[in-house]
């Protein structure tokens, strides 16, 4: 696979009603190497950022309807893209035009007779400070997780006699987020599949997912040691128990999926607390459909509701347990991939293939091999 930095573009977007001008920067944006793409109105400039999530958005002042300004107060107040650098674009060079942008958080100022080689030479050189700053976050974790010497997601799975269980995890942009994963061998016959999702943003939310795979593997020792019946359902509740009692984590909510499967008798046992619907696809029929979990967030209350689904598995089925980089990531057009695409891409895998690599190969294909957010698949296929 192609190394994902490397072919990496910053994604501009521009915001401009002057169609010629806004043409003519697009134009040397991407002659230099950028990704731009254009939106004539702060509403529409609004609504691209929220599907484009560029890595820069560049704007107008002097706008019809909504101008500059307004544009960018309602960019502060959406959390998914306040904290995208902005610049301003204006023909105004005044003191108070550019003390008002500066007040509203901005990166940088440029005056449009400055042309459009002093605008590249500025985005040129404020994504190049971003991106020293992310290479020194990206370093301090990676640091961070060989002094803590623990992995929120193992390098492979364990082995379950007459199954092909296997994963795939991306972090974004390299740096460990929020997703986790774990496998427990219960006894010869019993394996315990772990899946989750902390609620957070990029790294910060790596220390809370380590926090949660720790408190995770130790709520499932001691319900393995002291339970008398075992169950997805029984796992659960048991976990969140001891999240929703301890106040230093009590407030950092995460979903999490939890599958039990039965080697000898190929039964597979789910509960979900606040996870995205576990996907099951029967062999025979060549259909995948989704079985749903009512239960709620991890820690968010004592009694989450935690509900269990079975399903028998004959050869050749499949279960798949996902978080939400799956179903959210988007081709280069800003489509997202959606839970119906999903079960296209299930329905479609060779039988004789590894899931989880045609899955891989079909999202590359799909993304261009970009992603916004963290990627965690797990499929378990029974043997034919």
């Amino acid at each position: 696979m192609p190394d994902q930095e490397k072919s990496f573009k910053a994604k501009v977007l521009l915001v401009d009603d002057d169609a010629s001008l806004a043409r003519l920067f697009q134009y040397s944006l991407t002659k230099e190497g950028f990704e731009c793409i254009t939106a004539s109105s702060g509403m529409e400039g609004f609504q691209k950022a929220k599907q484009f999530l560029p890595d820069l958005i560049i704007s107008d002042i002097m706008m019809p309807n909504m101008n500059g300004f307004e544009f960018r107060k309602i960019v502060l107040e959406d959390s998914d893209i306040q904290k995208i650098p902005f610049i301003f674009l204006s023909a105004k060079s005044g003191e108070d035009d550019i003390l008002e942008g500066y007040d509203l958080g901005i990166s940088d100022y440029v005056v449009k007779t400055a042309g459009p080689k002093v605008l590249v030479a500025k985005v040129t050189a404020l994504l190049k400070n971003l991106e020293k700053e992310r290479e020194k976050a990206v370093s301090e974790i990676h640091k961070a997780a060989d002094n803590i010497s623990m992995k929120v997601v193992p390098d492979h799975p364990p082995d379950v006699e007459g199954f092909l269980l296997s994963h795939w995890h991306l972090p974004f942009g390299g740096v460990p987020g929020g997703d986790f994963i774990d496998y427990f061998n219960i006894d010869p016959d019993t394996t315990v599949i772990i899946l989750g999702d902390v609620m957070g943003k990029k790294w910060g939310a790596w220390y809370f997912a380590v926090a949660y795979a720790g408190y995770i593997r130790s709520a499932v020792r001691v319900i393995l040691q002291n339970a008398k019946e075992l169950s997805a359902k029984t796992i659960m509740t048991e976990v969140n128990l001891s999240i929703f009692h301890d106040n230093r984590i009590a407030e950092v909510f995460a979903t999490l999926s939890i599958v039990m499967v039965n080697n000898k008798t190929g039964i597979a046992k789910y509960a979900g607390a606040g996870d995205l619907p576990m996907v099951f696809f029967d062999a025979s029929e060549r259909k995948a459909e989704f079985i749903m979990s009512n239960g709620l967030l991890l820690g968010f209350a004592e009694n989450g509701d935690y509900e269990e689904s079975t399903v028998k598995m004959d050869p050749g089925d499949s279960i798949y347990l996902y978080t939400d980089g799956i179903i959210e990531a988007r081709d280069p057009l800003g489509n997202q991939l959606g839970k119906d695409y999903l079960l296209k891409m299930i329905e479609l895998t060779p039988p004789h293939l590894n899931p989880i690599d045609f899955i891989k190969n079909r999202m590359n294909e799909f993304t261009s091999m970009k992603y916004d957010d963290d990627v965690s698949i797990i499929a378990l296929k029974k043997n034919l």
